[in-house]
C-alpha cells in the first residue's frame, strides 16, 4: 500500500511537532514537509508533491486561508483539510468555499484527525452532517441576495436528477445513502456527483453543498416535505 504523503502547515512549532510525531506513528501516512507560514506552501508543494495538507487557517504572515485559495487555484492541487481553533467561523467557510475538502479542530482526538486525512485522501467529505449543519447556519448570516442570485445561475445547468443528488449532499448524506433515498444505484450517485462537480466546475462534496445551501436548494426540500 502506497502511504499517503502529508504536509504540514502551522506557525507554532509545537503544534506541528505534535502533529509530526501523531501523524508520523501511522504506517499508511508519510509527512513529506512542514513549514511554518502559508508563504512556504506552494514552494514546498512543488518539491515534495504531498496528498494531503494538514493547514493552520491563522498565521501571521499568509494564512492558511489565502494559502488554500492559491493551491486550489492550481490544477494539480493536493487536497487540504483546515485546522481551526473554532467550528463554524467566516474564515473555516471561506476555505471550503476556496475548495478546503474539510476542517478539524485542533483539539481533536488524535485517531479522528488520522481518519480525516485517511478520508481525504480517499476522496472522501469529513464533515460529517451535524457540522455541515453548523456551518451552513453560519453560512445563513453571511449570505446575501447577490451570492443567491449567483448560486441559483449555476445551479439551472443542472438535471432534475443532478438537483436532487446536490441537495442530498448538502445534507450530508453518503452516496450510499442518497442511492437509497433516491432508489438509484451507488455507481450512479458517482457519476451524478462527478457530472456536477464538472458542470459547475467545482473541486469536492463540501463545495457543492455550499452552493446548495447558498441557492436555497435545502430550504426547497424542507418545504416540499422530502
Amino acid at each position: 500500500m502506497t502511504a499517503i504523503r502529508l504536509l504540514l502547515v502551522d506557525d507554532d512549532p509545537l503544534v506541528r511537532a505534535g502533529l509530526s510525531f501523531m501523524m508520523g506513528g501511522a504506517a499508511d501516512i508519510e509527512i513529506v514537509g512542514e513549514a511554518a507560514d502559508g508563504s512556504e506552501v506552494e514552494e514546498l508543494v512543488d518539491r515534495v508533491h504531498p496528498d494531503v495538507v494538514l493547514m493552520d487557517i491563522r498565521m501571521p504572515s499568509v494564512d492558511g486561508l489565502t494559502a488554500t485559495e492559491r493551491l486550489r487555484a492550481r490544477g494539480d492541487a493536493p487536497q487540504i483539510v483546515v485546522l481551526t481553533t473554532f467550528h463554524a467561523d467566516e474564515q473555516v467557510l471561506r476555505a471550503l468555499r476556496a475548495g478546503a475538502a474539510g476542517f478539524v479542530l485542533k483539539d481533536t482526538p488524535p485517531a479522528e484527525i488520522l481518519d480525516a486525512v485517511r478520508r481525504v485522501a480517499a476522496g472522501d467529505p469529513v464533515l460529517s452532517p451535524a457540522v455541515t449543519r453548523q456551518l451552513m447556519e453560519h453560512a445563513a448570516g453571511t449570505a446575501t441576495d447577490t451570492r443567491r442570485a449567483r448560486a441559483r445561475e449555476r445551479v439551472a445547468a443542472l438535471g432534475d436528477r443532478e438537483r436532487e443528488v446536490a441537495v442530498a449532499v448538502g445534507q450530508g448524506l453518503a452516496n450510499a445513502e442518497i442511492a437509497t433515498g433516491l432508489f438509484m444505484s451507488v455507481a450512479t450517485v458517482k457519476t451524478h456527483v462527478s457530472r456536477i462537480l464538472a458542470k459547475l466546475d467545482l473541486n469536492n462534496r463540501v463545495q457543492i453543498a455550499l452552493l446548495a445551501y447558498d441557492a436555497g436548494l435545502l430550504e426547497e426540500d424542507g418545504e416540499s416535505g422530502h
